[in-house]
């Protein structure tokens, strides 16, 4: 049997909170800047972050993109402005450096809905079925799947697995059923979702959509299908940037988590454009509660301290690391069209370039 998705919250109290003495007084933001020179270190800032955290990391993007980024310069710190399987996979990909996350408390309802020991039991269940993973979920998942997938590597992968091969594909059912629904290619779903993409309201959006008619409206494929149905756009976050940048009108319509639109506004100030909302008309229960733990304070105290860290044995992370693998070897013709960013500059450290 499947087991049933487990959707709920469970975000405990920071024990770092209060540690080391008050931080009033502090600029923060120097403190930052000066820690990430004395400690070598490079911030990186998922899409779904806080605006301050966003415009002072070295990079923003998308969680593989960003690992990736990372692992081409000569820091020996990865402070991490995202979730925990995010961090970890920096680890996976920079063993030697040092990698701290904010918060660790930072983690993810798909990570959440797929505890290892489960899948393993499923995988166990179905041993003709090989596991098309997506990126979100532990480092523990990752070992135990044959491929791991970006929203924007799946398509190309499936179309190398040989029709006859029977496949598992987790955690995110949405993402599962939008590629089954897209390539007419069967599979089993594991049922997790992401409780930010699950909060979009059908009814809301189609207020807001004629509120602005002629806005098309840009969605990420975690997204349930009656949202999806709905979309002009159906791509990775770094996808609808990109859509956003391209589109002919003036006003966007984005269903993703809306500190995204952060970049938009940064890129297109002469845009409109608007979070798609929730059940209760607006975008404040689709912020991810999770990336929201992390903040400046947070961020200097993992600096300062380098803790709390992301330790993977070294085994573990040889498993994880096979499958991301394959999925690099597999996607290759995906590489700067989403969450695998551009081809690396040989030789050099990117935060040194223009």
């Amino acid at each position: 049997m499947i087991p049933a998705a487990t959707g709920a919250i469970c975000l405990r109290m920071d024990a770092r909170n209060g540690m080391g003495g008050s931080l009033a007084g502090l600029d923060l933001r120097a403190e930052i800047d000066r820690l990430r020179k004395e400690r070598n270190a490079v911030i990186l800032a998922h899409y779904y972050q806080k605006p301050e955290l966003q415009d002072l990391a070295d990079f923003v993007g998308d969680s593989l993109d960003l690992s990736r980024k990372a692992a081409e310069t000569d820091a020996d710190v990865i402070a991490f402005c995202g979730v925990r399987f995010m961090a970890e996979t920096a680890k996976i990909l920079s063993p030697d450096k040092v990698v701290v996350l904010p918060d660790m408390n930072a983690g993810c309802s798909l990570e959440d809905s797929c505890p290892p020991e489960q899948f393993a039991a499923f995988r166990a269940q179905h041993p003709d079925h090989i596991a098309l993973t997506y990126i979100n979920c532990s480092v523990e998942v990752k070992a135990l799947s044959d491929i791991i997938v970006t929203s924007s590597s799946a398509e190309k992968i499936l179309s190398q697995i040989p029709p006859e091969q029977k496949i598992i594909f987790g955690p995110d059912r949405n993402l599962g059923g939008y590629l089954t629904r897209t390539l007419g290619r069967e599979m089993l779903l594991w049922p997790g979702v992401c409780i930010v993409h699950e909060a979009f309201s059908e009814t809301e959006l189609l207020k807001l959509r004629a509120q602005h008619p002629g806005a098309p409206i840009a969605a990420h494929p975690e997204c349930p299908p009656h949202i999806l149905d709905h979309a002009d756009y159906v791509g990775s976050t770094r996808g609808i940037l990109d859509f956003a940048k391209s589109f002919p009108g003036d006003t966007l319509i984005v269903a993703t988590e809306p500190h995204i639109i952060h970049q938009m506004e940064k890129a297109l100030p002469e845009k409109n454009f608007i979070g798609a909302p929730g059940a209760d008309g607006n975008c404040n229960c689709n912020i991810c509660p999770y990336m929201a733990l992390n903040n400046m304070e947070k961020l200097y105290l993992a600096l300062r301290d380098l803790e709390p860290r992301i330790e993977i044995e070294e085994g573990m992370r040889l498993k994880a690391k096979r499958s991301l693998d394959r999925m690099l070897e597999m996607a290759s013709a995906t590489v700067g069209q989403g969450d695998l960013g551009p081809v690396p500059a040989v030789g050099g450290d990117p935060r040194k370039g223009d």
